[in-house]
């Protein structure tokens, strides 16, 4: 039976009688599975006052209210999950993630210590407490709780990925570089490595390999939009204009309209001679003058002074 077809059968069952308690929530562990958690949420609620010292109700209340982005909501269920059965370690986690969402990191690293106080080898609660010294600037305690995640599960792509990327922050770049080819040995679809890699030869002046593994990136994501501007400060670089041209054209065809992306282009048209491609670029950048990080008044004022 197909869980569409489970579904079914379960609001059959409850059409009948509305007191059948295992019927519902099986139901909304299951509506919560297949993506309808709005729906999921009104079972939970349902049992969870009539079922008050259940903790797997509030447990699930929790994922469900998280799905939502509904945090405070989330927290509180999640609390009374712990409240009520205090030795398992799921809503402790989950109540943690709910903690980094909201931005509360050093609540969030209690609630990953509380699990590890129950299972040193959670390798997912050592990258959480990594994740959260990472936002915090901590970069070398989140080092260690990365490194330590990795010592478990070597397999784990983000814990190499963000070592890397606090090796490129402290400027080990050789050392960042074998981090993320081993991303990309383990995940070979993962574009912000190939991204990373072209930051360091772009850093060191290789620029020819920034460019190859630039290419490779949008390759595989081609919304990255700043790869396309990296790129296109390569190619302008090299003196490749009609390239660099190209290149930021494509970003705003598959990235879609972006006052900064106007005004690079812009710029990249002046230097073509490509005047009146200028104009109609940097008139463009201030229709989407939301998404400059430019004053519009001073890109107005600069296209006003070459109208002169």
């Amino acid at each position: 039976m197909s869980k569409s077809d489970k579904i079914e059968e379960l609001q059959s069952i409850l059409k009948q009688d509305r007191t059948n308690f295992q019927a519902r929530r099986q139901l909304a562990v299951l509506l919560l599975d297949c993506g309808y958690p709005e729906e999921a949420k009104l079972h939970f609620l349902y049992l969870s006052k009539i079922f008050k010292d259940d903790s797997g109700i509030f447990y699930n209340l929790g994922i469900t209210y998280e799905k939502l982005k509904e945090l405070n909501k989330a927290e509180e269920a999640y609390k009374k999950a712990i409240e009520l059965a205090p030795d398992e370690v799921d809503a402790f986690y989950n109540l943690g993630l709910v903690y980094i969402d909201k931005k509360r990191y050093e609540e969030a690293v209690e609630c990953f210590e509380n699990v590890l106080a129950k299972d040193n080898n959670d390798s997912n609660s050592y990258f959480s407490i990594g994740l959260c010294y990472f936002k915090e600037g901590k970069l070398d305690g989140a080092k260690y709780y990365f490194q330590r995640t990795i010592e478990l599960n070597d397999e784990d792509i983000y814990a190499h990925f963000y070592i890397g990327n606090i090796l490129k922050e402290q400027g080990e770049n050789d050392a960042a570089r074998e981090k993320f080819k081993k991303v990309l040995e383990i995940s070979p679809d993962y574009s912000w490595a190939y991204f990373n890699l072209a930051s360091i030869d772009y850093e060191e002046g290789d620029l020819d390999a920034a460019a190859l593994n630039l290419e490779k990136t949008l390759e595989l994501n081609p919304k990255d939009i700043d790869a396309y501007r990296v790129y296109a400060k390569i190619m302008t670089k090299y003196n490749r204009l009609d390239n660099a041209a190209l290149i930021m054209e494509r970003s705003i065809d598959n990235c879609g309209a972006n006052g900064d992306s106007y005004y690079i282009l812009a710029q990249i048209q002046k230097l073509r001679n490509a005047n009146d491609e200028y104009v109609k670029c940097m008139n463009s950048a201030l229709k989407f003058n939301n998404s400059l990080s430019i004053p519009p008044k001073l890109v107005k004022n600069e296209l006003d002074n070459f109208m002169k």
